[in-house]
Order: structure tokens, then C-alpha cells, then sequence
């Protein structure tokens, strides 16, 4: 598969692109509007510029990846995409108004990934015609830094759709991959939300302060961050949908999101993207 197809420029959108470029891909990226295509660019741009600088790039290999992304706004171009990662925003009505318009779009033969960090995947592979080539390819932020892909089968996944997204990660973008079945959350984030929630539950009650929290983590448990401040890198809104999403599928306490972070969301307080978060930046 050498044509991708990404739905989204956003953090984790740019991300897959880029690596995919870096790989020798021919990368298509789909944004709602010419501004978000604008800024999806500019992403990437400044993505690729840290490369340069830690040395990961030079500057050509930097140049020949730029060149093979292209941002369109219009769905229609992903015709001839042998693979489609979906990456929008972990709303499930959004995702499946997308897997929607791409059945009609692309070849047979294609297949639909998406991205989702939580929500089941056949909720999304019933939307589609032939669900069999619906997975998920489960990328983790920062996707040029992080080595991890989940690799999430549902119900109706083909098995040769799993093995080709699992060669495609494994053997094109050089990434580490895992398995899972169809549940919200997979491996990771089905252990890490609840430690997330937990530090926020921990800050909210007046336990201790975030500083503290983190750094119990970071010098007491060889963390290389603590979990407050790994949320803001996450993004609260981010943490919060996932934590959601587990706590409608199992129902466990440990799963439900903290009023706390609700709240925050609510005020915009979203992290390292908005400036604030638990942490001011």
C-alpha cells in the first residue's frame, strides 16, 4: 500500500502523515476547510523542522516528505487511497458520517482504518458495506516520536485486512505493533485511563498538589512524566471522551471521569494546546 489516505490534519492526523511520507508514501490529507488545510500544513512544516534540528532528518529528506503530502478539502480525491486512516475528533457521529462517504469513494479493495483512541470498532464497521475491511490502527501522540501501534480487530475484521494494516505499521512506518479485540480503550488506554483519572481524583480532593502528584510518579516510579502533565499533553478533552467512552462500555467506577475534569473542559482549560491546562504553558 503506497497511496494513504488521512482523514484530518489535526495533532495526531499530521502525525500519521508524516511518518507515512517519511516511509515513501504518497499522503492525501483531508481537512473541513482551506484554514484547517492551511494549519494541518503548518503542522506538519513545523514537525518536520524539530526533525531536522535533532538530526532524525536533513533538510532533503525533509523537502521529498513535504512533497508527497497534499491537503485537500474535498473527499472525492481519496478515489485511488489503498488505505484510509480515519483521525478526526473522538465523535463517534463524525467518524461514522466519514467511513460513510469513503464507502462510497474508494476501491473495494481499500481499506478503512481509523484512529480512535476508545470508541469500539464496529460501531464504526457497521456504517460501511463490506465492514470486513474496517480495523483499527491505533497511533500513539507524538505519532513520529511514539514506536506503538495498536492493531484492533472487530467482529467482522477479515483477517487478511488485520494482517495487511499489521504489515503496513509493522514493516512500512517501522512501528511496534500489538494486538487487541474490539473493546473500548484496547491495552493502553484501558490501563492508563484509570491512573489518569485517579491523579485528577487525587488533585480535586486536595490530597496533595500536581506538582507533587507528578513528581511521586516521575522520581518514585521511574515515570517519564507524571500523569497531571500527561493529560495536558494528551489534551483534557481528549482524556475526557476516552474516559467516557470506557466508563459507557464497563460501566466501573474507576473508569468514570472526575467532575474536576469535566469542569476544566468546560472553561477550555484543555492543556498544552490551549495554554492551560493543569499546568500553565
Amino acid at each position: 500500500m503506497q497511496n494513504l489516505g488521512v482523514i484530518g490534519g489535526g495533532t495526531m492526523g499530521a502525525g500519521i502523515a508524516e511518518v507515512a511520507a517519511r516511509a515513501g508514501n504518497s499522503v492525501l490529507v483531508l481537512e473541513r476547510n482551506t484554514a484547517s488545510a492551511r494549519a494541518g500544513g503548518h503542522r506538519i512544516d513545523a514537525s518536520l523542522a524539530r526533525a531536522v534540528r535533532s538530526g532524525k532528518l536533513d533538510k532533503t529528506q525533509a523537502r521529498v516528505a513535504r512533497q508527497k503530502i497534499t491537503l485537500t478539502c474535498d473527499i472525492t480525491d481519496f478515489r485511488d487511497r489503498e488505505l484510509v486512516i480515519e483521525a478526526a475528533p473522538e465523535d463517534e457521529a463524525l467518524k461514522v458520517r466519514f467511513f460513510t462517504d469513503l464507502d462510497k469513494i474508494v476501491t473495494p479493495d481499500a481499506i478503512l482504518a481509523t484512529n480512535t483512541s476508545s470508541i469500539p470498532i464496529i460501531r464504526l464497521a457497521k456504517s460501511v458495506s463490506r465492514p470486513e475491511r474496517v480495523v483499527g490502527i491505533h497511533f500513539f501522540n507524538p505519532v513520529p516520536v511514539m514506536p506503538l501501534v495498536e492493531i484492533v480487530v472487530s467482529l467482522e475484521t477479515a483477517p487478511t485486512v488485520a494482517e495487511r494494516a499489521t504489515s503496513y505499521a509493522r514493516d512500512v512506518l517501522g512501528k511496534k505493533t500489538i494486538h487487541t479485540k474490539d473493546q473500548a480503550g484496547f491495552v493502553v488506554n484501558a490501563l492508563l485511563i484509570p491512573y489518569l483519572c485517579a491523579a485528577v481524583r487525587m488533585l480535586e480532593s486536595g490530597f496533595a498538589s500536581a506538582e507533587d502528584i507528578d513528581a511521586g510518579m516521575v522520581d518514585g516510579c521511574a515515570h517519564p512524566m507524571g500523569p497531571l502533565r500527561l493529560i495536558d499533553t494528551i489534551g483534557l478533552d481528549v482524556t475526557l471522551a476516552i474516559a467516557e467512552s470506557l466508563y459507557t462500555e464497563f460501566r466501573e467506577r474507576h473508569y468514570a471521569p472526575p467532575v474536576l475534569l469535566q469542569r476544566m473542559v468546560d472553561a477550555g482549560h484543555l492543556g498544552r494546546k490551549t495554554g492551560r491546562g493543569f499546568y500553565h504553558y
